[in-house]
């Protein structure tokens, strides 16, 4: 009895913990784009040390960034659920638009930061891409993890 009643505790807290995690990945786009704007420019603000006139610089700035990511994120959304995947020449266009972008952001940093707050800036870029690249290695491996388990079952 008390072990049945151990693994439903379990269960009922993995649940949960499960469906918590769940709820939060939507976050982003319940905020403006006024909110996510002046977020990001006072945690910039603090991990750079920027004056007031380098934050009123990047804030145009990381308001487009942050709208063209909101349209994008749509964009993929309605493929996926229309089932289209790209051609390998429209996966091009795109990859070369987003690295276009990506050289016009880091002149406009290069050119409003002074050169010790570029070093860091570089620098927590260049943080945030491994952390995505590893959450990106994990969902995948856990994507083929479950085809591996499925095709098992087959």
């Amino acid at each position: 009895m008390k072990k049945l009643l151990t693994v439903l505790v379990l269960m009922v807290g993995f649940t949960v913990t499960t469906q918590a995690q769940r709820d939060h990945k939507g976050k982003h786009d319940q905020l403006t784009v006024e909110q996510q704007t002046d977020l990001a420019v006072k945690k910039m603000t603090l991990k750079l040390d920027l004056t007031a006139s380098q934050q009123n610089q990047l804030r145009p700035l990381i308001t487009k960034q942050v709208v063209e990511r909101r349209e994008m994120r749509a964009k993929r959304k309605a493929m996926k659920e229309s089932g289209n995947k790209p051609t390998t020449e429209e996966r091009y266009a795109m990859k070369n638009k987003i690295l276009d972008k990506q050289i016009a952001y880091k002149a406009e940093m290069k050119r409003i930061l002074n050169k010790e707050q570029y070093g860091r800036f570089e620098k927590m870029t260049a943080r945030k891409m491994n952390r995505h690249k590893k959450k990106a290695q994990h969902k995948m491996h856990e994507k083929r993890k479950l085809h591996e388990e499925h095709m098992e079952e087959k």
